[in-house]
């Protein structure tokens, strides 16, 4: 069983690895603080030792980095506690540590399907992986060949569309596979000039100007070897 180690909060950093958690949900963390509180906390943390120590915004060094276990951190240091239970690993690499990242939240509470896609297009950003797909079958080894595959569709909506999009991670699963059909069929220049004029508006209302030009693409057929549009829509004018 590997040793447990009591870790001064102050020596974790929260954000050595890309989180793929964008956001804690303040309920989900009041209750677990209320938790640790009152009977402890049940299940460490686990963090890395950092290759070269750095300081942290407060003054202090940072010796460790987090891989799992971020509201857990987070309450912690809300409370006021000084030190926090942690096992300490030694992955291989940073990929090898967000993989564990992914795989315990996963086991816990799986992030948005939007999250999932973020985090793989920021760590090819970073270097640790050099496509989508490798990127994918490192930190969703388990998931199904299904599911991996939506994931890779999701990811091409995060590539075309992110700057335009109104809190992209409130968008459900069924959300994103339509906009990714959407893309696949050819049709992100559409999608593009029809969020371009609601850019800065709410996720419902740019949702409510996509859905009817969305039930156009789907119901538009396409080429079936270049996958291309076979007339291209136009949008709609008052």
């Amino acid at each position: 069983m590997d040793p447990l180690h009591h870790l001064p909060l102050t020596e974790i950093d929260p954000h050595a690895l890309l989180r793929d958690r964008g956001a804690l949900d303040p309920a989900t963390l009041h209750q677990l603080q209320h938790s640790i509180a009152t009977e402890g906390l049940r299940t460490p943390i686990e963090v890395w030792t950092l290759s070269t120590p750095r300081p942290s915004e407060g003054g202090e060094t940072y010796r460790y980095g987090l891989i799992s276990g971020l509201r857990r951190l987070t309450a912690a240091r809300a409370l006021g506690l000084k030190a926090i239970p942690a096992f300490l690993r030694a992955p291989q690499s940073i990929a090898q540590a967000l993989a564990s990242m992914v795989t315990e939240n996963e086991i816990r509470e799986p992030v948005t399907p939007w999250e999932k896609a973020t985090l793989i297009l920021n760590a090819i950003e970073e270097g640790h992986f050099d496509t989508p797909d490798t990127a994918i079958a490192a930190l969703f080894p388990s998931s199904p060949r299904t599911s991996r595959t939506r994931i890779r569709n999701h990811v091409g909506v995060a590539e075309s569309l992110a700057l335009l999009l109104a809190e992209p991670a409130t968008l459900t699963t069924r959300q994103l596979d339509t906009l990714a059909a959407a893309l696949q069929s050819g049709h992100e220049d559409l999608l593009i000039a029809t969020l371009q004029p609601v850019a800065r508006q709410s996720a419902e209302t740019q949702w409510s100007t996509l859905r009817p030009v969305l039930q156009d693409v789907l119901r538009e057929p396409t080429n079936p070897t270049t996958r291309r549009p076979r007339r291209l829509l136009k949008l709609r004018r008052a």
